[in-house]
């Protein structure tokens, strides 16, 4: 591998993806430069776990779908265990799913009849949160090396910091949002009914947890019909 000339690419990607304008953006330019800057990688995607539950985000090709369905099913799996991680181990490597593979039984033989030859996965963490894992494909037996290895370490860990940023911006966009709307609302509600800015917020807050509604949502309500009689 040219280290100079990938160095570069790294830090050409590195630029784009603090510049991508969503999450979903940001993940999708992290799988797809898997797909680039990873040799042999012939598919890539995202997976993060919701207690046993695992979500597929970003993925390149129905493949990633599929093997992550798998892993989900049966418990078990390279990319399963990368993102929920607690032993330290950052990457799971599996260089050949034609040989026997006991770390997970039941997923190896399906891997191979998905198509896989080999695959890498890689935790997505900052110092604050573990994020989920990126994980690599290959339809080819023997197709990740050492260096293939180190090139997707370099990017998850770059991924991982963009991921975290492109998230926290959207939540901070999200507050900023929910606090306007709130904002609102109670003035609708202080001039309909000649109340206080803390009796407007007493009002949406009985109705939300009387209603067992987000106090976002009451707000939407107010602000889309005049009232809460809707």
């Amino acid at each position: 591998m040219d280290w100079a000339h990938f160095a570069q690419q790294m830090a050409a990607m590195a630029r784009d993806l603090l510049a991508q304008e969503s999450v979903d953006a940001t993940l999708e330019r992290i799988t797809h430069s898997a797909v680039e800057l990873v040799e042999g990688c012939h598919a890539a995607g995202i997976l993060v776990l919701h207690g046993k539950q695992v979500q597929t985000l970003a993925p390149t090709h129905e493949l990633v779908v599929e093997s992550d369905k798998l892993q989900e099913q049966m418990g078990e799996g390279p990319c399963f265990d990368a993102a929920r991680t607690k032993d330290g181990e950052r990457v799971r490597r599996i260089p050949d799913f034609t040989e026997e593979e006991p770390r997970w039984p039941s997923y190896a033989p399906e891997a191979r009849r998905l198509g896989i030859g080999s695959m890498m996965g890689f935790l997505l963490y900052t110092e604050e949160e573990d994020l989920g894992a990126l994980n690599i494909y290959s339809r080819e037996a023997g197709a990740f090396t050492d260096a293939s290895e180190l090139a997707g370490w370099l990017l998850a860990s770059h991924a991982a910091v963009a991921f975290s940023s492109a998230r926290t911006h959207a939540q901070m966009e999200h507050a900023v949002a929910t606090r306007h709307m709130i904002g609102e609302a109670m003035g609708i509600v202080m001039g309909s009914h000649d109340l206080s800015e803390e009796q407007a917020f007493d009002v949406l807050r009985r109705y939300s947890q009387e209603n067992n509604i987000k106090l976002r949502e009451v707000a939407r309500l107010i602000c889309e019909h005049g009232s809460l009689s809707e």
